[in-house]
């Protein structure tokens, strides 16, 4: 999985911004069902000329339409819309259909990468609880973990467990929506001669994570994929983990706490 993904949430021309970020050098897009732009990622993927072989390519399922025969009549329907023979990545994208449903919503994923239609399972939202009931039945854990994930908003007993067990955290809305003017994200960025985004973009691969940056703009789409060649140092860090707000921090959906 490549580290740094791009985000199409909410892209208003998702075809043209894929292609751009992959001329950017992007090669991890992340989609789902319910953004209703499958289609135009798998247009993109046709139209870039790059083998498909090379690109990481995430979609997910959203609680309505959990259950198992839903969940693979999903799966087909993603696959025909993205024109693949196969999905990289597929996420249970929330957490809300009760433990009954997820469950089975996990094990129906399980069979389809069985059955070759997708690579890797994961989950999106998922508190540790929610990945305890999977651990319980003796199943696979999830390859991936998608989550609100920024300064503001770390996570921290959802990441320690994810580290626990060998799970991928990704992190969704990295650069706060825009929200970067705290002083110790200012400061870093006139230390390294960067922009904010750049810098969180930069703390979030240094802990670890697979930031997934969204935009639509082609300037800021190229500037989101330099953050590979400076580095944040001790101190950076420590003054961007102490702006950790929890729970109250997050600026997103966050529904990490769903019965």
């Amino acid at each position: 999985m490549p580290r740094l993904g791009f985000g199409v949430y909410q892209n208003y021309d998702t075809t043209a911004s894929t292609l751009e970020a992959f001329a950017a050098g992007y090669r991890h897009v992340d989609s789902a069902q319910v953004y209703r732009n499958e289609a135009d990622v798998g247009a993109a993927v046709r139209a870039s000329g790059i083998p498909r072989a090379e690109l990481f390519i995430t979609t997910k399922c959203v609680s309505k339409t959990h259950g198992y025969e839903s969940t693979i009549a999903g799966v087909d329907a993603s696959l025909a819309r993205m024109q693949f023979e196969y999905i990289d990545l597929f996420l249970i994208h929330d957490p809300f259909s009760g433990t009954a449903r997820r469950l089975e919503t996990y094990r129906a994923l399980l069979d389809a990468q069985a059955a070759g239609k997708i690579r890797s399972v994961g989950v999106s939202n998922y508190n540790v609880k929610h990945l305890e009931e999977i651990r319980a039945k003796g199943w696979p854990m999830p390859a991936v973990n998608q989550v609100e994930l920024h300064p503001l908003c770390q996570q921290r007993p959802i990441v320690e467990y994810c580290a626990a067990y060998g799970i991928v955290v990704q992190a969704y809305c990295p650069i706060i929506r825009g929200r970067m003017d705290a002083p110790a994200i200012q400061a870093a960025a006139t230390k390294h001669a960067r922009d904010p985004a750049q810098v969180l973009i930069r703390w979030s691969l240094q802990r670890g994570f697979v930031p997934l940056p969204k935009s639509a703009t082609p300037a800021r789409i190229r500037s989101n994929a330099q953050a590979y060649d400076f580095a944040l140092d001790a101190g950076d860090m420590a003054a961007l983990d102490a702006l950790d707000l929890g729970k109250a921090g997050g600026i997103s959906w966050n529904p990490v706490d769903a019965d």
